[in-house]
């Protein structure tokens, strides 16, 4: 709280210092007020915008969105805290401060996330020998945001109290109000207009244009008297090097984009897209490489292994009545393709949240070759939504096998559908004798999220079958869900056959094998089987367990 100043000596000249005596304005008293709570606004918003920027980015790289919220959350918070207590050293040079430290926040926010991707992008994946790398850029970042943000507030008090003195409550109010509003509109304006118009870097980039804007308006035009004129000259120079530097950054932001997609993927991107609720890349199919899809850096399916994959996923559930199959997830037509394969299918229900990947699988004449043009079936439909929304509002005992082929259960937007919860509205749509399949992510690597999964299918009711298949050699990043440095892949994938009331059984013999046999089923079960922890509490909504 800012300490009201004594009254300055009868007769003494205007002081030019921030600690005494009333500013000398170019305005009237109620206009500069309103001037400096409209920049308070503008300053919070963007503040937020940087916080929020630095979220989304670090949860798209590592999918561990509540780590990194986090991280960022309270390494920015307590940055803020320390940045108020050195500002008061300031307090006498208000104005010159202020722009400063303006100028140094729209420059460090505005390209941080161009920062932090470019080292994700040319020193490996955050798994990988130069983790520590990304991580510690992001933690640097919220920790420079932080300190500066909140060195903003007693300056700004100390400039509205030499605009009109009245008490510190008064002006706190003032102050704050202003403030979180601000915050407010940051919050709504990243997710509803910048992202999806935008994207991440140039969102950051244009903040922080307007961050500079706003602070270096409010010193040079309302509080220039408190400058020299050597002062005054430097802020704006200091300004417009960080503006030009921003506009450069803005101009060049794409062709930073396609050099880091290509520093990821290799230099076979087809094709490149935001759909609105990811990223979506396609690597080869053409010239004898193998297709890739990658969704928000991940690698989804690779050609090279994919039909191994799905095989193992789809087969074993579709060995009993089969006429109605809901497909959760798998937008890419592999899963459909594999279920179409089983004569007695009537009808294929596939919920994808995201309509981008389908109109991929359909348009798209690599991804419409390998999926067997599965979407011109007319048994399937293809259905837009939220597969836990969805399944709630399902009717009852409507399908006679569910395969949920969803993102890994380690990435936390995921950890829903990995719930018990989640698997009660599965075996809910199930009919009598129906089977659910769940992939869960691989078994080798990460056994405790594996066995994870099962106990919390078995907390729904449902009798399981755990298997275990192997992927390609670790030198390949195979398999869904995988980072795309090329040395990251898993060994196996894990899968988790459910039925009621009986358990599934690999010894009863396959409708349509395949390349994947009933004799591969069995084997499969007992690697599985092989690693098997038990004890595990399941994961529900209140308290998900796939964190270690």
């Amino acid at each position: 709280m800012i300490e009201p100043h004594a009254p300055a000596p009868p007769g003494a000249p205007p002081s030019r210092s921030g600690n005494s005596g009333q500013a000398r304005l170019p305005v009237r008293t109620g206009t500069g007020r309103f001037l400096v709570l409209a920049c308070v606004f503008v300053c919070a918003a963007c503040g937020l915008v940087y916080e929020l920027e630095l979220v989304a980015l670090a949860s798209y790289l590592t999918g561990d969105s509540v780590t990194q919220a986090s991280v960022v959350v309270s390494v920015m918070v307590f940055a803020m805290g320390i940045g108020s207590l050195a500002a008061k050293r300031l307090r006498r040079l208000a104005a010159a401060g202020f722009g400063a430290i303006e100028a140094a926040l729209a420059l460090t926010g505005g390209c941080s996330a161009m920062a932090v991707y470019a080292v994700f992008a040319w020193t490996g994946d955050w798994g990988g020998l130069w983790a520590d790398g990304p991580r510690h850029l992001l933690v640097a970042f919220s920790l420079a945001i932080g300190l500066l943000i909140g060195a903003e507030v007693p300056l700004l008090m100390e400039l509205i109290q030499r605009i009109r003195r009245q008490d510190a409550g008064g002006a706190v109010a003032d102050l704050f109000a202003a403030d979180y509003v601000g915050a407010l509109v940051g919050g709504l304006a990243f997710p509803f207009l910048l992202l999806p118009w935008l994207g991440q870097l140039s969102s950051a980039v244009l903040t922080g244009a307007v961050n500079a804007v706003a602070g270096g308006a409010l010193v040079l035009g309302l509080f220039r008297g408190d400058l020299s004129r050597r002062g005054r000259w430097l802020l704006l120079l200091a300004n417009a090097v960080v503006l030009g530097l921003l506009a450069t950054a803005a101009v060049l932001v794409h062709d930073f984009e396609r050099a880091a997609r290509q520093a990821l993927y290799g230099e076979d991107v087809r094709v490149a897209l935001h759909t609105g609720v990811q990223e979506v890349v396609l690597t080869g199919g053409a010239q004898g490489r193998p297709l890739g899809l990658f969704l928000d850096g991940r690698l989804r399916f690779s050609g090279r292994d994919e039909r191994r994959y799905h095989e193992a996923l789809v087969h074993p559930a579709m060995n009993g009545p089969q006429a109605r199959v809901l497909v959760l997830g798998g937008g890419e037509g592999l899963t459909a393709r594999e279920v179409l394969r089983h004569p007695g299918v009537r009808r294929v229900d596939v919920v994808e949240p995201d309509a981008g990947v389908v109109r991929l699988a359909r348009t798209d004449p690599a991804l419409s070759a390998l999926n067997d043009h599965a979407y011109d079936d007319p048994r399937v439909r293809v259905l837009t939504a939220d597969a836990f929304d969805w399944l709630r509002k399902a009717r009852p005992a409507a399908y006679d096998v569910v395969v949920a082929d969803l993102p890994d259960p380690g990435i936390t937007a995921s950890t829903k559908l990995y719930s018990q919860e989640f698997y009660g509205l599965a075996r809910k749509v199930l009919a009598d004798g129906g089977r659910l399949v769940v992939h869960a992510g691989p078994v080798t690597s990460r056994p405790r999220v594996f066995w994870t999964v099962d106990a919390t299918v078995r907390a729904a009711g449902l009798h399981t079958t755990p298997y275990c298949v192997d992927g390609r050699a670790p030198s390949f990043a195979a398999g869904p869900d995988r980072t795309s440095g090329a040395s990251r892949g898993p060994r196996d994938w894990g899968f988790i056959l459910a039925s009621a009331p009986a358990p599934a059984t690999a010894t009863a013999p396959l409708t349509h094998t395949g390349r994947f046999t009933a004799a591969d089923l069995l084997a499969a079960e007992r690697r599985a089987d092989a690693t098997r922890i038990d004890g595990l509490p399941p994961s529900t909504l209140v308290h998900p367990r796939y964190g270690d």
